[in-house]
């Protein structure tokens, strides 16, 4: 299991670059994201790669930025995601499973903690589970096998720099 946390940008990228390394071995890749959603302003570049490659599929949950809107269907979306991702874990027919932006979902409370334990102490063996995201609980990290913070030293958006279409998202 892997954890890619921190506040420095590349956390999904990383995740992302795993992805790409599985799918050349022929393995079947699911992305669940947690937070990102296709209605947002910004539309992320992932998806239109995905389409591409036939054993990645990403799924999208989320309505955008955390606390911009009802706490209530942040909380609701959320739930649906980590029930989808525990259909996911458990179905057997991935090599490589991602769960974006999820350790973000956990930090405020949209989700229960323990669930996330429970699914990652049961997970098929053979499964390589990735958990992204800031904030990641220390009960996350102590089940992990592999744990890589990304540190923020320095990015253009400290300067009011706007995001760029095919780097940032």
């Amino acid at each position: 299991m892997h954890v890619y946390t921190g506040n420095g940008k590349g956390k999904t990228t990383a995740a992302l670059g795993l992805a790409f390394r599985a799918i050349g071995h022929e393995f079947k890749v699911h992305i669940i994201q947690f937070i990102k959603s296709m209605k947002m302003d910004t539309y992320y570049g992932e998806l239109k790669s995905a389409e591409r490659h036939h054993n990645l599929t990403i799924t999208q949950f989320g309505v955008g930025f955390v606390g911009t809107h009802d706490a209530n269907v942040d909380k609701m979306v959320a739930n649906q995601a980590l029930r989808y991702a525990e259909e996911v874990v458990n179905s057997r027919k991935y090599n490589l499973v991602i769960l974006d932006e999820i350790n973000i979902a956990i930090h405020y409370r949209l989700i229960d903690i323990d669930r996330v334990i429970e699914m990652i102490k049961n997970k098929p063996e053979e499964l390589e589970l990735v958990l992204t995201g800031r904030y990641a609980a220390d009960e996350i990290i102590d089940l992990a096998d592999y744990v890589t913070e990304m540190r923020l030293i320095k990015h253009p958006y400290l300067s009011n720099v706007k995001s760029r279409r095919g780097i940032e998202y």
